[in-house]
Order: C-alpha cells, then sequence, then structure tokens
C-alpha cells in the first residue's frame, strides 16, 4: 500500500470520540432509554447502530459523518422521508421526538433515530418483485415530481463525475505510471457521458431516493420498503431503476419492461431517459473512487477496502473504464422486444 498523508490532516478522524456510552448517551438525551445492548452495522460514510431498548425493542441509530451535510440538507432529506411515508410508500422514516425534532445534537454529533426493520433482498429475477418495485418506485416519484429539493443535490456530470476525478489526480491517488492513461480514459469517459445527456434534451428532475441498488431495499411478506434516503436528489428517474437491472441488453430490457409494467400505473416514464444508463453508470465508477479517495483520512477506511489505494486497483480501473466507455459507443438500450444482444456489466 502506497504512504500517503490524510487528506483532511488538520482534523481528527471522523467519530474518533463516539464511544460506546456516548452514543447511549446521546440517544437517551434523545428521550429513549437504552438496554446497553449495541451492534455495529454496515455503514462507512455514516455510522449505524442497532440499539437495544429497556422495554426489549430495537433502534437504528445512524451519526451522520461531520461535515458532509449542512443540517437544512439533513432536514430535506427527513422531511422527505416524512412525506413518502405520509402517502404511504414503504420507507423508514426518522423518529421525533417530544419537541417533534428528528434530527439530534449530542456532543458534537449529529444523529437520527429509526424504528429497526428487518427483511431480506428482492428477488431481482422474479417478475413479481420486478413489478412490485415498479410500482412503489412509481409511486415514490409522483410524490417526488410534486414539489423540488433546496438543499440537496442535483445528479450532474461536474458533482458525480469531473469533481471527483479531478480529486484523485489531484491528491495523487493514481500511481505515476497510470496516470496519463487513466486521465486520458476519464476524459473520454466523460465526454461520452456528455453526449448521452445531449441525446437526452432536457430532462424531468424528480426528487428520488438516489442510490436504489437492492441492498437498499428489504423484502418481507408484506412486500418492499425502502431504507437509506441519505443519497437522496434530484435526478431523472432512470436513477433509481437503471441499477436493479443485470444482464446482456436483452435481459436489461426485459427486467425494464417489467419494472415500467409497475411504475406506469402510477408515472409517466419518459423513455428518452434510456440514452443515460450507460452514463449514470460511468458516472457512479468515477464517484466511487472518488468517494473512497475523500474518506481515506477516515480510519474505517483503510481497513475496510485495503485494496483501493495500490496499483492493481487502479489497473483494473483503468480497464472498468475502457470497458465503459465502449459501453458508451453502442446505441443505447431499447425496450424493443428483441433486444440487441449486447452486454451490460452492472
Amino acid at each position: 500500500m502506497t504512504a500517503r498523508p490524510p487528506t483532511e490532516p488538520d482534523s481528527a478522524p471522523p467519530y474518533a470520540d463516539l464511544t460506546p456510552d456516548r452514543l447511549l448517551d446521546a440517544i437517551e438525551s434523545a428521550g429513549w432509554r437504552c438496554s446497553g445492548s449495541v451492534l455495529a452495522l454496515n455503514s462507512y460514510e455514516n455510522r449505524v447502530y442497532q440499539v437495544g431498548l429497556e422495554d426489549g425493542g430495537f433502534l437504528v441509530a445512524k451519526f451522520y459523518r461531520p461535515g458532509r451535510w449542512p443540517d437544512a440538507a439533513i432536514l430535506e432529506e427527513h422531511a422527505f422521508a416524512a412525506e413518502l411515508a405520509a402517502a404511504e410508500i414503504p420507507v423508514v422514516p426518522p423518529l421525533a421526538d417530544a419537541r417533534g425534532e428528528t434530527l439530534h445534537h449530542f456532543a458534537g454529533h449529529r444523529f437520527a433515530l429509526f424504528l429497526r426493520q428487518g427483511g431480506r433482498p428482492p428477488e431481482l429475477g422474479d417478475p413479481e418483485h420486478l413489478r412490485w418495485l415498479g410500482r412503489v418506485l412509481g409511486r415514490l416519484h409522483a410524490v417526488g415530481a410534486t414539489r423540488s429539493f433546496e438543499h440537496r443535490p442535483v445528479l450532474d456530470i461536474t458533482r458525480f463525475g469531473r469533481e471527483p476525478l479531478a480529486f484523485v489526480l489531484e491528491q495523487g491517488f493514481v500511481p505515476p505510471e497510470l496516470t496519463h492513461n487513466y486521465r486520458l480514459a476519464a476524459e473520454m469517459l466523460l465526454a461520452r457521458v456528455e453526449r448521452r445527456f445531449e441525446m437526452a434534451g432536457p430532462l424531468r428532475r424528480l426528487r428520488l431516493h438516489g442510490d436504489c441498488h437492492p441492498g437498499n431495499i428489504l423484502w418481507t411478506d408484506a412486500g418492499p420498503h425502502f431504507v437509506d434516503l441519505d443519497d437522496c436528489l434530484r435526478g431523472p428517474a432512470i436513477q433509481d431503476l437503471w441499477m436493479l437491472l443485470s444482464g446482456d441488453a436483452a435481459d436489461m430490457a426485459r427486467q425494464l419492461r417489467i419494472l415500467l409494467e409497475g411504475y406506469r400505473q402510477f408515472m409517466d416514464f419518459d423513455s428518452g431517459e434510456l440514452v443515460l444508463i450507460e452514463a449514470l453508470r460511468g458516472l457512479r465508477l468515477l464517484h466511487y473512487s472518488g468517494w473512497l479517495a475523500r474518506r481515506w483520512h477516515d480510519p474505517a477506511f483503510p481497513r475496510a477496502f485495503p485494496w483501493f489505494d495500490t496499483p492493481r486497483y487502479w489497473e483494473d480501473q483503468l480497464q472498468t473504464l475502457r470497458e465503459q466507455i465502449e459501453r458508451l459507443e453502442q446505441p443505447p438500450l431499447s425496450l424493443d422486444e428483441t433486444g440487441s444482444g449486447r452486454t451490460f456489466a452492472v
């Protein structure tokens, strides 16, 4: 692994003082009596814990990463979740305290509390699961279209492509022997992403879940419910659909047709957004590397992702970018029954 100074050298590691005792004190300050049971859940951007209560129940406590969002953006996330829940859309909204507050502050930390809800991953090979997900997303987007965010981000090429690329290059994460070729491939990718956005024309930007991959969907006998609105933003509807697709183009087209059977019961879908699927996948590749780089000063990240700061990772990323460029040079996905037979990696 390459030795590297932290990207935020003047700040202490986030969460360094979030001890179990302080965590429990924080939750009790919001009016809940804890049993002392704490289980860390799988989360890196924020710190998330399952916490036992004296009455035998459980809460999920999310401690927001310092400095990532202003309070106004977090409260807008909470308001969106509450609006969706009021419309009987299956999301997990934050709990309010006796004063009606959902964002709590304690010893320099900001946190929110949620009821624990379990479930299993959706079966994306099951057409009924896809239709059901389509119906829920159609309802979610119908609510999302009624107003706009003021403090949440907009999905665009600058924030999700150019800025993360600039950061990994400026901070020297890409090995010197790969820097030229990586920069060239990333710029070629972004040029094709820009072309796809031009092809799509003016976009209808809705309030979205924003990070709608299968890991953020829990399934029970009552159907799906969506968790983790931490990345909610404004963007095109396809952003909440494309991560549920897999396989070659014929497979993806079949899955999307089924999703849209449910979706269109509640919300129109602009098929012109299909040209964005591979563009959004390309932005996600760049954004993911930038996310890891920006969080490298957090000790949890080198422990969890030891392969990131190695030449092998960047060699693989360079190849992945080149493959994504090839996909972007092919015709966009079509909902035509025959499909095109092209292969797409998820």
